[in-house]
């Protein structure tokens, strides 16, 4: 027996050399999963004060409790923004003291980005609010939302985004996709007031532009129209362009980066779009015709026909 385990085990080491992508040997700079969602719980508790935590926020404390708050986060994001720089193709060659003095610069300019992030969450939450009558208060939001703790994980993602940091921000936003089913590439550009309703089954393009006061539903997809170049597209816009004051029903695909939704346009659902919808424009799909049946009867544009 102990000879057929060592057997298995070089089987093993060798499928390492053949399939190397999936193997990371002798090699310090790996990301922590389990980390990136301590520091997303940590930034949520700054975002939102007094909702996560265990005990009571109290003002007298919370300059204290802010800043301890930032230290961790400080200390924990450098360390993994530090390893993602240095497992980049392009800085292989950097020092590690030259990617952690990268990250430490990259990390305090996302720290100044938190009353940004804040800013923008407000308006995600008033709008869930203002658009859902079965809201009761804007604390029910802030608990209970799939959608909001997706835009939460997404807006913070996006400025690690937009400050050139690898890998840590897909990692996010897929970690609120495994949790929500809702799939917001970090990439993707959304305004003000973003409300999704429900959820599930959304899925956002990294080129998707989205303006303000846009509300989406469950099973909404604003992707690409082929990815069958793969790489060749990367740094293409591949995907839509939702204008200010659109409202998207469920199950709604629209596809294209030329693809354009102007503003004001609401969209029924099941709808599949790849051309772009002027301003103030409803789109639906023809109703399908219905047939309803008793026994061995059934009603066809209302007829009755029986069968025998």
């Amino acid at each position: 027996m102990a000879n057929k385990v060592e057997d298995l085990v070089n089987v093993i080491l060798d499928s390492y050399n053949e399939c190397d992508i999936t193997a990371r040997i002798d090699e310090e700079n790996m990301l922590n999963k389990d980390i990136l969602i301590e520091i997303i719980d940590e930034i949520r508790k700054v975002l939102f004060p007094g909702f996560f935590d265990n005990n009571k926020v109290r003002s007298e404390y919370l300059k204290f409790l802010v800043g301890e708050r930032l230290e961790f986060i400080q200390y924990h994001l450098k360390k993994q923004v530090s390893n993602a720089f240095a497992n980049q193709d392009v800085c292989r060659e950097c020092s590690k003291a030259q990617a952690e003095e990268k990250a430490e610069e990259v990390v305090f300019e996302f720290l100044k980005k938190i009353p940004k992030i804040r800013e923008y969450l407000n308006t995600d939450i008033q709008a869930a609010y203002d658009g859902d009558p079965a809201a009761y208060s804007t604390d029910e939001i802030i608990f209970c939302y799939p959608g909001v703790f997706a835009i939460t994980v997404y807006r913070i993602a996006h400025e690690l985004w937009l400050l050139g940091v690898p890998m840590i921000p897909r990692i996010m936003t897929e970690y609120a996709h495994s949790t929500t089913g809702i799939d917001i590439h970090p990439g993707a550009t959304v305004g003000k007031y973003f409300f999704i309703d429900h959820g599930t089954g959304i899925v956002i393009g990294e080129t998707t532009e989205i303006g303000d006061n846009v509300k989406i539903y469950q099973g909404v997809t604003l992707g690409a129209l082929s990815t069958r170049k793969g790489q060749q597209l990367k740094g293409v816009k591949r995907h839509p362009t939702i204008s200010d004051n659109v409202t998207i029903y469920s199950g709604t695909t629209i596809l294209g980066g030329e693809t354009v939704v102007g503003k004001g346009t609401t969209i029924g659902g099941n709808a599949f779009i790849v051309n772009s919808v002027s301003e103030g424009m409803k789109v639906s799909v023809k109703n399908p015709e219905l047939e309803y049946s008793v026994g061995n009867a059934s009603m066809k544009d209302g007829y009755w026909d029986w069968c025998i």
